[in-house]
C-alpha cells in the first residue's frame, strides 16, 4: 500500500506509535528516548509512600462551556478539543502557580473492566481514566510549555463501572457514533468539563510526564482519589470505537494505556490525611 491518507496533525513520525506488541510502550524509547527519562509517567501510587502535605491548596476550575470545539478519534483515543487562544477556561490553585489553561481532555481504557487506567492506586486499576490537559500560558504557548517542567497540568479521573452510571459521561458518548472511524472529527459545542469532577477535591500529586510519546517531563499531576462511576453500556460504547479509518476493517480501539513507569526516587504528596 502507499502513503496513508491522515486527517489528523500528527506527522509520521508519530504514527509509528501505538499500543500493539511491534509498536507499543516497551518499544516507545527507540524513536522517543524521553521515554526512559527519570520523570515519568503513570506510576503506581502506594499509600504507604504518600506524604500528607498541609500546605496543599485546594484545586479549582473555571471552564467556560463555549470552549468546547470539536470531538475526535485519532486511532489512539478520543478526544475533546477547547479553545486555548486566551484564559478562557483554566485551573488554578492545589500545587500550581497561576492559571493553566485547558487544551483537551481525552480518555484511556482497557478491553474489560479490571484494567484500562494508566496510574494504578495500591495495586487497584480503574476501567478507565480520563485527562484534562492544561498549559501554562507565560511560557507563551503549548509548544513552550511543553520544554518546562512547570509548563502542563493535567487532572486525572478515574472511571470505574457501576450499576449507577452518572450522566456526566454521556455527552461525550453520544457522539461516538460520530467519530466511529479514526481520523474521523465532528464538532463538540457547549460542554462544561467541570461536571466530569466527583464531588470530592482531594488528590494525589506528583511531577511527571505525558503518558504518551514523546513522553515530555512537563507535568503536575493532579490525580483526583475519588472515581466517578459509568455504566457498563457506556464502557461498550467506548470499547466501539474503531482504530483504523472507515476504509479498513474494524479493530477496536482498547487497552490504550501505557503501564506504571520507574517511580525513582519522586514523592507523592496528598492534600488529604
Amino acid at each position: 500500500g502507499g502513503a496513508r491518507h491522515r486527517t489528523d496533525s500528527d506527522t509520521m513520525a508519530q504514527s509509528v506509535w501505538g499500543y500493539d506488541s511491534d509498536n507499543g510502550p516497551e518499544r516507545w524509547h527507540e524513536n522517543y528516548p524521553m521515554a526512559k527519562g527519570d520523570k515519568q509517567s503513570p506510576i503506581e501510587i502506594n499509600s504507604k509512600d504518600v506524604r500528607h502535605d498541609s500546605s496543599l491548596a485546594p484545586w479549582h476550575a473555571s471552564y467556560d462551556p463555549g470552549a468546547a470545539k470539536t470531538i475526535l478519534n485519532n486511532g489512539r483515543t478520543c478526544r475533546v478539543v477547547f479553545d486555548d487562544s486566551f484564559d478562557r477556561s483554566v485551573l488554578r490553585g492545589g500545587p500550581l502557580t497561576g492559571a493553566y489553561r485547558l487544551r483537551q481532555l481525552h480518555l484511556h481504557w482497557g478491553s474489560s473492566d479490571d484494567h484500562g487506567s494508566e496510574h494504578v492506586i495500591d495495586g487497584v486499576k480503574y476501567a478507565a481514566e480520563l485527562h484534562m490537559v492544561h498549559w501554562n500560558p507565560k511560557h507563551g504557548n503549548f509548544a513552550g510549555a511543553l520544554k518546562q517542567p512547570d509548563g502542563v497540568a493535567v487532572v486525572g479521573i478515574f472511571l470505574k463501572v457501576g450499576k449507577t452510571p452518572k450522566p456526566e459521561m454521556k455527552r461525550i458518548l453520544e457522539e461516538i457514533d460520530n467519530i466511529k472511524t479514526k481520523g474521523k472529527e465532528a464538532p463538540f459545542q457547549h460542554f462544561d468539563p467541570s461536571i466530569l469532577f466527583p464531588k470530592s477535591r482531594d488528590y494525589w500529586t506528583y511531577q511527571g510526564s505525558f503518558t504518551t510519546p514523546p513522553c515530555e517531563e512537563c507535568i503536575t499531576w493532579i490525580l483526583l482519589r475519588e472515581p466517578i462511576e459509568v455504566s457498563p453500556d457506556q464502557m461498550a460504547k467506548l470499547r466501539s470505537l474503531s482504530k483504523n479509518g472507515e476504509n479498513e476493517a474494524m479493530n477496536p480501539l482498547v487497552d490504550n494505556w501505557r503501564p506504571p513507569q520507574p517511580v525513582k526516587g519522586r514523592v507523592v504528596r496528598a492534600s488529604f490525611k
